[in-house]
């Protein structure tokens, strides 16, 4: 099998469609497709979804602001719903990519299974702030289980003084709208970590290669300890999540093309996996 020719196809259909949700979004400034590493939504190369998404995009009042973009609630799910598949297809990338690397050596550090997928050294309050680099997570997140339901509450407090027979009135309870702006500032940056990964697959490779090499020596190290000395902290040795990948959709009326390149990648991921396996 081509896994050069495999990789090169799928990375060029997921920033086609990436490029369509920047258009969707309408973002500017900082957040415009130029800065997230996509074409312009005037040179995609999506065909007629794209253009038909760069249209229908607009500006409603003029909500999308370059420092603190927002988006009526209606566009913001609609993104949403297909940067999750977006990712879930990048992050596989990333897996069959690192197939054939290496494993590097674990230094200067004990081995550990934690499924972090940054650097040990904690971020500065400044790398948290809005516009700053985001990284794509090198796992899944899983599935949430179903749990009781949180009471909505149904209610406000009335207050009234003694004396005065009148209460306050309540103010009218307005139900979430679709055009109701919400804030955006997240999605840009998902939307740019997933054009990050994009641009450069060996650097975000090596991250997970090297993620590999000492999930492998935790591993090793557990099996050698004692049953009484090893720790019952439960650790993500698997970076894909179990069942579905997420944002799954069967094919059908509604379906996407991601959903379709992650069905292809979803399965080279898996064979990845399995032959560079050495737990």
């Amino acid at each position: 099998m081509d896994w050069s020719a495999a990789i090169e196809t799928n990375r060029e259909a997921l920033r086609r469609i990436l490029t369509t949700l920047v258009a969707m979004a309408g973002l500017r400034g900082r957040f415009a497709p130029e800065a997230q590493g996509c074409p312009a939504s005037g040179t995609t190369t999506g065909g007629e979804d794209g253009d038909a998404a760069a249209a229908g995009s607009g500006d409603p009042a003029g909500m999308r602001s370059e420092d603190r973009p927002t988006l009526p609630r209606h566009l913001h799910r609609a993104v949403l719903r297909l940067l999750r598949p977006a990712e879930a297809v990048a992050r596989r990338l990333i897996i069959v990519m690192a197939r054939d690397l290496p494993h590097p050596e674990v230094r200067g550090q004990s081995p550990s299974l934690e499924g972090r997928t940054h650097a040990a050294k904690p971020a500065s309050p400044k790398a948290r702030k809005p516009g700053k680099r985001t990284t794509l997570p090198l796992f899944d997140p899983l599935p949430r289980w179903r749990g009781p339901r949180r009471p909505v509450a149904a209610g406000v407090p009335r207050i009234s003084f003694h004396g005065d027979g009148a209460s306050a009135p309540l103010p009218p309870r307005q139900p979430p709208m679709p055009d109701d702006p919400i804030d955006a500032t997240r999605l840009a940056l998902r939307l740019r970590a997933v054009a990050a990964a994009l641009n450069d697959l060996p650097a975000h490779a090596g991250r997970f290669a090297r993620w590999r090499a000492r999930r492998d020596a935790a591993l090793k190290d557990q099996a050698q300890r004692k049953p009484s000395a090893r720790r019952g902290v439960t650790r993500r040795v698997w970076p894909l999540r179990p069942g579905r990948p997420p944002g799954w959709r069967a094919a059908g009326r509604h379906a996407h093309p991601v959903h379709d390149v992650l069905n292809i990648v979803h399965d080279l991921a898996f064979w990845a996996m399995e032959r560079t396996d050495t737990s």
